[in-house]
Formats: C-alpha cells, structure tokens, sequence
C-alpha cells in the first residue's frame, strides 16, 4: 500500500491473515468484523514496532465507522460531556458527542487564547512530538459545561499515557474526575504503567474501539506479535 492510502478502506471480515508476520501494515478488527490496515511504524531500536493511526488523514467513512465503535463503550458509563483531547483526539470526540445524541461537545486545546487562564492549563507532551513543550488548556467559557458533570475524556490513541495523565491532571485542578476515557486505538500496553502511577482507578475506565500489540523484527524481516 502507498503511504496516502493508509487509513481510506474498511475490508470484510476475513480479509487478512491475523497471525503474521507482517510486512508494511498491521490488520486492526473493528467490533462489527470489519478490518482496517494500519502502517507499522518501527521504533527506534529497529526491533520494535507500533501501529499507527492518524485519524485526521483517514477517509470519512474510517472517522466514522471509528466513532461508532467507541460510542456504544462510552455509553455505558452514561457520560453527560465529551472532553476531547488537542489536536487528533478532536476529530474522533466530536464524531463520538454526535453519536451520542449530543449537540455538542468540549475541545481542549494547546493554542493560549489571549482571554484564557494561564492557571487554567498543566504542561503536556506527546509519543509523536517528543520535542515539543506545549500546555494543555480549557477554555474558561467551557467551564460550565463540565464542572459537575459525567466527563468523558477522548483521545484518537493512547500510547504512552503522557496525554491522558496531562488531562487527567487539568481535570483534577478543575476538581473533576471524568467517568471513563475513550480512544480509537489502544496502543500496546506500555500506557499501562503511566496510568496506574497515577491511580489505580483509571486502567479499569480506559475502554477503546480496538487494541495493537507491540510487534518485534522477525527473522525474515516481516514483524510478529
């Protein structure tokens, strides 16, 4: 596959191979059996490798088909706000707040305002942009939309967990603590960690349309499980 076409086609159940190895993409099975190929990324090592997902670059029919299978999850933690994470998370909270049934939803940002609150932010990091010193801030105006309220945060990935604890702890300050966190693609397990350190309560309320293992070099070149 060329690089543009990643993230376009949702495929019939069936149409890959789980097992492996893999050579330039890892097939991802949605709840309805419907698969989407992601590109494999290799980490730094050269040993390891994650899938990727860009949703903003996926065709709207991939947006779409992924905001309906994290839907039904969220719902059953009956959150009132959807609380979307800068800047991919967006794309998926606001399809998701749609679903939902609401009119609505809450965006945070990393772009200061020059009405916002500077008390109003917590520092933030990302897998993908390591180097980049950015804050995370809610708009004071949003306020009353979230405090009080069954909060469920959204991000398009967890990866690390660098993200989720960033809001989390903007959460925190605005003394609220969201319901459940909801993502597109939970990916491998290195986020678990993070997120336990944090408290032992987040973990059992991540929920997430798909999981991606951790692959590692094959000796034919291709990558496995």
């Amino acid at each position: 596959m060329q690089p543009h076409d990643f993230w376009q086609i949702l495929y019939p159940a069936g149409s890959f191979d789980p097992a492996g190895p893999f050579a330039d993409f890892f097939p991802v099975e949605l709840p309805d059996g419907r698969e989407l190929p992601l590109p494999i990324r290799a980490l730094g090592d050269g040993q390891q490798a994650l899938a990727s997902l860009i949703i903003n670059q996926a065709s709207f029919d991939v947006q779409d088909a992924l905001a309906g299978a994290l839907a039904p999850r969220l719902a059953e933690w009956r959150p009132e706000v959807i609380v979307g994470l800068p800047t991919l998370g967006l794309t998926l909270a606001s399809g998701v707040a749609r679903m939902l049934g609401h009119t609505r939803y809450v965006p945070l940002g990393t772009s200061r305002k020059f009405w916002y609150d500077e008390t109003l932010s917590v520092p933030m990091s990302s897998i993908t942009t390591p180097d980049q010193q950015k804050r995370l801030y809610v708009d004071p105006r949003m306020l009353p939309l979230i405090k009080g309220k069954r909060v469920a945060l959204v991000d398009d990935v967890i990866s690390s967990g660098t993200s989720i604890r960033s809001a989390l702890t903007l959460m925190q300050s605005l003394d609220i603590e969201p319901v459940v966190i909801g993502a597109a693609m939970l990916q491998s397990e290195r986020w678990h960690a993070s997120l336990d350190s944090f408290g032992a309560q987040w973990r059992p309320r991540v929920v997430g349309a798909f999981r991606t293992p951790l692959l590692r070099r094959a000796g034919d070149g291709g990558w496995v499980r």
